[in-house]
């Protein structure tokens, strides 16, 4: 029953391997069986002799048939349960997620943002300049250009003090965080912030023994969770917490670099993920700007700053740390290509990037503003509380007349229209009990977008 296709882009002779492969694992070609001789085969499908040779030859080398001398070509017994390619299950497709005309997600850029002529003309001079380093690898902390950059920019912009041997490249925010909890030890008990963002304390929990919350109040983490709990490294977000936008301040600060330093072997890991973005005051200074005795870890990545795709991330490695970090883990390959390492160095060296992050922050300021005022003016000001922050790409939205969060993002639902409930970032089982509250981002919707968003909102929630 087999027919060879002269029309399919596979070659002849791979058709009939793979037909008669098939046939022998679904059983239909029994083990003893004959083959049909190459002349015979090769007249009844027109084609040539040395075609069904080929294939023959294939499935020889393959263990699948064996030739006598002077008699043909027979079956082998192959032990085992075979399924021919008919009979395979098909992997049952993964349910569509539902599509919304306007999704507030947290984790959006806009697109046209991205300087995309600045990235390509910068690919184009490294592809062109023959640079060997394109071709070989790199130290597994990463391409040294890249981590002298990145130095120079978190001295400047961030008030971090690192040399680039304290940087380590990877690809993206979980990748390093694994690596961390290799070279900090997967017995450690570990704090990540509740509410706060899921995949971290996902992460964590695939990677070490025991994750424990870290309790929250109006000042970011609150330094008796972490005592009464016995947490050793604590996960935080002391710039701008995600979602409920807290900014640490400085009292708040050295009580929590006063409890790493209380105890050997105690650890923050300060996740600066979107510091890049605050709208008005001074900027905030690291944690780790603080740290006199080498107990902080900064971790920041670029998925905010450039594209969620942009899949780098680094983090600065206590110098204390350096040489443990060199003994566990100086065996592992860096993770981010090296043309692409090279691209965002020359893009930090030349002032790209600043300028970049000076044109998104202006920018997303005045999607912000625009959202608040259009929240503001439309009829949801009598039914919401806009809880304004600094820093951040979205907004907290508290109902202010008995909806339920429930009823809050079924509503918006019904309009499609998609937000996000606040009791979505408590990991621990631990509920929300506050007014119905959701979370809108703003950052990957332009002003008309907005505007269309906040109508269909005032319709679904009045």
């Amino acid at each position: 029953m087999l027919t060879i296709s002269f029309h399919d882009d596979k070659p002849l002779y791979v058709q009939l391997y793979k037909h008669i492969r098939n046939e022998i694992e679904s059983g239909k070609i029994g083990a003893g069986d004959k083959l049909p001789s190459k002349r015979a085969l090769s007249a009844h499908l027109k084609i040539s002799v040395v075609t069904v040779e080929s294939a023959y030859a294939l499935l020889t080398a393959e263990g699948y048939i064996y030739s006598v001398p002077g008699s043909g070509y027979y079956v082998e017994r192959l032990p085992g349960p075979f399924r021919g390619e008919q009979n395979c299950a098909a992997v049952p497709p993964k349910p569509a997620e539902r599509e919304y005309r306007f999704d507030f997600r947290t984790n959006r850029v806009d697109a046209e943002l991205f300087p995309f002529s600045v990235w390509a003309r910068l690919s184009r001079e490294i592809l062109s300049s023959g640079r060997d380093e394109l071709l070989q690898s790199c130290s597994g902390k990463g391409v040294y250009a890249l981590r002298q950059a990145i130095a120079e920019h978190l001295r400047s912009f961030r008030g971090v003090e690192a040399q680039a041997e304290q940087i380590v490249i990877g690809a993206g925010g979980e990748y390093l965080t694994g690596l961390l909890v290799q070279l900090l030890g997967r017995d450690k008990v570990y704090g990540v912030e509740e509410p706060g963002y899921g995949k971290t304390r996902r992460v964590f929990s695939a990677n070490c023994h025991k994750v424990l919350p870290i309790e929250l109040d109006g000042s970011g983490a609150r330094p008796e969770s972490l005592l009464g709990q016995g947490i050793q490294v604590a996960h935080l977000t002391p710039s701008h917490h995600f979602p409920l936008g807290t900014v640490m301040p400085a009292a708040r600060r050295h009580e929590i670099l006063s409890w790493a330093c209380s105890a050997e072997d105690r650890y923050i890991i300060e996740d600066d993920y979107d510091s890049d973005f605050r709208f008005s005051g001074k900027p905030v200074p690291a944690l780790q700007s603080l740290d006199c005795a080498s107990r902080v870890v900064y971790l920041n990545t670029f998925t905010k700053s450039l594209a969620p795709s942009m899949r780098i991330g680094y983090m600065v490695i206590p110098l204390n740390l350096l040489e443990r970090f060199e003994e566990k883990l100086g065996f592992y390959a860096c993770t981010v290509p090296v043309f692409e390492q090279l691209i965002l160095a020359e893009f930090i060296r030349r002032g790209h990037f600043e300028r970049h992050i000076n044109r998104m922050r202006k920018l997303y300021l005045g999607r912000r503003d625009f959202f608040i005022k259009a929240l503001e003016a439309s009829r949801l000001s009598e039914v919401l509380e806009i809880q304004k922050t600094n820093a951040g790409m979205h907004l907290l939205l508290s109902s202010c007349c008995g909806l339920s969060e429930r009823s809050l993002t079924q509503r918006a639902a019904a309009q499609d229209v998609r937000v996000y409930g606040l009791s979505e970032y408590y990991s621990f089982g631990g509920m929300y009990d506050g007014p119905g509250c959701v979370i809108a981002g703003y950052s990957g919707m332009s002003r008309e977008q907005l505007a269309q968003g906040v109508a269909a909102l005032e319709r679904a929630w009045l």
